[in-house]
C-alpha cells in the first residue's frame, strides 16, 4: 500500500507525485544516478578570504548587487490575504509589503509622507486596507495612496494624490516578491527566471501556509550563510547526529535558471524504481535546493518547504528570515505533532549547525590565518555561484 492510501489528512494534503512537477524538474531528477554509479568530481577551486572579510567588497555587493538589481524580499505567503501588510527591516531598510485589495503586492519604504514616521513597526502582520501611522494618524491604503489626513484644513494646498507612499519597483512570481532597494536606479529583474517561478508553481509556494517564522541575527558574513546550502560536503559531517544519517555523500543534480542555481540530490533511501511508484511522495526521497539569486534559498521537505532570506547589514552581520511553509495549517492531532516537531528540529539543525557553522568560518577567517579557501568536488557548485556572483558584480 503506498503512502497516499495510508497517510492522515494533513499528511495527505502535502503529497506531491513526480508528474505533479514541471518538466524540467521531473527531467532533472530522472538524471539523478544510483548512489553506487555517482562519481564525484575532482576541481581545484579557491575564492579570497578577502571577499568574505573584506569591506572593499561587501560595498561593491551593496552598490552592484543589492542596490543595483531587484533582491528577493519576502515569500507571497507572508502577506496572503488582500489587504494585508508587513514591516520589513531585514536590510538595514524600513520597508512595507503589502497586498491591496486587488490581491496586487506592493513594497514601499515604510515611511509616512506627512512626517517620516514608520507606519508599521515590529513583524506581526496587519490586516485591512488602511495604514495608519500612529504619530499623526495620516491615513493610507494598501496600494499606498494617501486617503486621509486629520485637520486637513490647517495643511494650505496639502495635495493628497501628491503624498502616496514613496514605491519601490517589485514583482511577484512563484511565490516570492522581489524588489529594488534604490527606487531611483533603473528596474533590473533579471533575477526573475521563468523556469524558476514555474518550478515554485508546481510546488504550490505561492499558495502555501506559513506555518513558522523566525528571525536569526548572525555574526557572519552572507556569503558564508549561504555557502552550506550549495554543497552536501558537510551533510554527514556538520549533522552526523541529526540529518546527516539521511543524505548520501553524492554529488546533487545542478542546473543553472537563469542567475539562480537548482540543486537536486536523491536522499540515502534513493533508487531510480522508486520514481515510478504510484502515488510516491518525490519528496521523501528527492531533495530540491535552490538558490534565489543571490541570497535566497529554497529547500524542500517531505511535508514542508524552506525557504531563507539572507540579508547582509555588514560585512560580518546577516539577518536570517527564516519561513517554514505548509500545504495548509494542521487540521487534526497527528498533523499538528508532525508540523510542530518539524519546526522544531529544522530551526535546530539550520540555527544550531548550519547558521553556528557559518559564524565559526567568518571568526576564524578574520584572524588572517589563512588568504583563500578552497573547494572539494563535493562543493562544486559554490565555485559556480561565484562565477554568476562576480560576473554581475562586473557590470
Amino acid at each position: 500500500m503506498n503512502a497516499t492510501a495510508t497517510a492522515a489528512p494533513t499528511e495527505r494534503a502535502l503529497l506531491q507525485t513526480l508528474d505533479m512537477l514541471s518538466e524540467s524538474q521531473q527531467r532533472a531528477i530522472r538524471r539523478i544516478a544510483p548512489h553506487d554509479a555517482a562519481t564525484v568530481p575532482t576541481i581545484e577551486a579557491r575564492r579570497p578570504v578577502s571577499t568574505f572579510t573584506g569591506e572593499d567588497f561587501f560595498q561593491l555587493e551593496q552598490q552592484r548587487l543589492f542596490r543595483k538589481q531587484a533582491v528577493p524580499i519576502t515569500v507571497s505567503a507572508r502577506i496572503a490575504d488582500p489587504g494585508s501588510a508587513v514591516a520589513h527591516d531585514g536590510y538595514g531598510i524600513p520597508l512595507l509589503v503589502t497586498r491591496d485589495k486587488n490581491g496586487v503586492s506592493h513594497v514601499f519604504l515604510n515611511a509616512c509622507t506627512h512626517k517620516g514616521a514608520k507606519l508599521i513597526d515590529g513583524c506581526d502582520v496587519a490586516k485591512g486596507n488602511r495604514l495608519t501611522c500612529p504619530y499623526h494618524a495620516w491615513t493610507f491604503s494598501t496600494d499606498g495612496k494617501l486617503i486621509g489626513a486629520a485637520r486637513p484644513e490647517t495643511f494650505a494646498n496639502l495635495d493628497k494624490s501628491s503624498r502616496g507612499l514613496a514605491e519601490l519597483p517589485s514583482r511577484e512570481a512563484g511565490g516570492i516578491i522581489w524588489a529594488m532597494l534604490d527606487r531611483h536606479a533603473a528596474p533590473d529583474f533579471s533575477g526573475v527566471d521563468d523556469q524558476l517561478a514555474a518550478d515554485f508553481d508546481a510546488f504550490e509556494l505561492p499558495g502555501l501556509h506559513v506555518y513558522g517564522h523566525k528571525q536569526f541575527h548572525l555574526d557572519a558574513n552572507w556569503k558564508l550563510v549561504l555557502e552550506p546550502f550549495l554543497e552536501g560536503y558537510h551533510v554527514q559531517r556538520l549533522h552526523a547526529s541529526t540529518v546527516g544519517p539521511l543524505f548520501a555523500d553524492v554529488p546533487n543534480v545542478v542546473d543553472t535558471l537563469g542567475l539562480n542555481i537548482r540543486q537536486i540530490s536523491g536522499k540515502m533511501n534513493f533508487t531510480p524504481d522508486c520514481l515510478d511508484i504510484p502515488g510516491e511522495n518525490i519528496h521523501a526521497s528527492v531533495t530540491h535546493a535552490y538558490n534565489v539569486f543571490p541570497n535566497c534559498v529554497v529547500v524542500t521537505s517531505p511535508y514542508y518547504i524552506s525557504v531563507m532570506f539572507l540579508m547582509p547589514t555588514a560585512v560580518d552581520k546577516t539577518t536570517v528570515d527564516y519561513f517554514m511553509l505548509t500545504r495548509r495549517p494542521p487540521d487534526n492531532p497527528k498533523g499538528a505533532e508532525l508540523y510542530r516537531k518539524s519546526y522544531e528540529m529544522i530551526v535546530s539543525v539550520f540555527g544550531g549547525e548550519d547558521f553556528y557553522a557559518a559564524q565559526l568560518s567568518h571568526a576564524g577567517l578574520a584572524t588572517g590565518a589563512i588568504d583563500d579557501v578552497v573547494y572539494s568536488g563535493l562543493e562544486a557548485t559554490i565555485p559556480l555561484y561565484n562565477e554568476i556572483l562576480d560576473r554581475v558584480l562586473a557590470n
